[in-house]
Formats: C-alpha cells, structure tokens, sequence
C-alpha cells in the first residue's frame, strides 16, 4: 500500500488534493503535516512513506530550506515539489536540489497522478512545455545548499531574521529567548556556513534563490 505525505500549510488544498488522488491510487494512506517541523516529525514517525509532496513556501521552508532538509536527512523517500511558482528557474533550481519532480498547483488531477506515479516507479517528472527550459545549478549554488543544510531548523528561523535586517535584540524578542541565546546561533550559523558576517550569511543562502 502506498503512503503519501502532503505537506503543506493550507488545509482546504491538503484536503482536496487528498481527495482528488483517491481514485487514482485506491487503498493509498495520505497523511498531512503543515510546517516543516510537523513534515520532519511525520517522516521520522512513520519510516514506511513512499513519497513526499512538499510545498515550497510553507512555513519553514522559505529559501528551499524545507526540500533541501528533507532530502538530506531523508534521501531514501522522493520528494515531489508542488508549488504556485511554476517558472522554469524555480523548477530547476528544485530538481537541482533534490526533488524527483516538479508540479504546477495549476495542474489537473491526471497530470498529478501521472507525475506521483512516475516517482513512484523510479523516475523524475518536469511539465513537458518547460523540460526544454530546465537548467543545471551551478556548482556554487550545490555548495551553498550543503552547508545550508547543516543548519537546524531554529538556526535557519534566526538566519531568516538577519534577512529581514533585525537586530539581536529584536530577533530574540520575536523569539521569547535571550539575546545570547541568539548569540549563540548566529555564531553557529557563521561556523556551518564558513562565513564571518552577517552579510556574508545573508548573501550565501540567497544565492539558492538566483540563476548563476
């Protein structure tokens, strides 16, 4: 029996994506998870799920986070992107960085079937008017994915404060921690990330975001 995971944080999609996938995979268990906490804690909960559907903005996931820590710390179970952002960029900086496929949320319910049954037998799936638009990621951008996956989960939510611009102070405030609580992270974050200021984090996990 196949197991789907559905990871996304709008629970009126999960539902009907669930449903819809239904005739299409009969007997299949669809289980849900809403941020990338509660994704990671469904994978390490349940070792049997045969794929992941993964959105790419839900919350914790910002910056390709969310695919680039479950398929480092679960490489054994594909991983399909299913987004609202459908530009060739986007799709090959996903399968660049480790999805098995790309679907648009625009998709009819038959072109996500064939998609999932695609992974499901071992092989990857792009939309077929953009697979000649699919570029490689560039090596930089292969290296700035590995040490960004070196940071925990609380330490990327601390990385995404000093995006915004935010001070240790506010930061920790946002947070309920003290400030060198934050200063703890932040130096952690320098040492993963082989960079000596905040400018140079900022600028390193930003470059997932841009064609090179």
């Amino acid at each position: 029996m196949v197991k789907i995971l559905i990871a996304d944080d709008h629970p009126l999609f999960r539902e009907a994506l669930s449903g819809a996938l239904e005739p299409f995979f009969e007997g299949a268990e669809v289980i849900e998870s809403d941020n990338l906490e509660s994704t990671l804690s469904m994978l390490e909960m349940h070792s049997d799920i045969n794929l992941v559907l993964l959105d790419l903005n839900m919350p914790g996931c910002e910056n390709y986070y969310g695919l680039i820590r479950v398929t480092e710390d679960f490489p054994e179970v594909p991983v399909v992107v299913i987004s609202a952002s459908d530009s060739a960029h986007t799709i090959s900086q996903t399968i660049g960085l480790g999805a098995k496929a790309f679907i648009s949320k625009a998709s009819v319910v038959a072109t996500i079937s064939d998609a999932i049954q695609t992974v499901l037998d071992g092989g990857t799936w792009v939309p077929l008017d953009l697979k000649d638009k699919i570029d490689s990621i560039s090596q930089e951008q292969r290296d700035s994915a590995n040490k960004v996956a070196l940071l925990t989960p609380k330490q990327f939510q601390v990385l995404k404060f000093l995006q915004a611009g935010q001070l240790n102070k506010q930061i920790a405030y946002e947070l309920g921690v003290t400030e060198a609580t934050i200063k703890a992270h932040i130096s952690a974050i320098f040492k993963k990330l082989e960079v000596n200021t905040r400018t140079q984090a900022v600028l390193l996990v930003e470059k997932l975001q841009h064609q090179m």
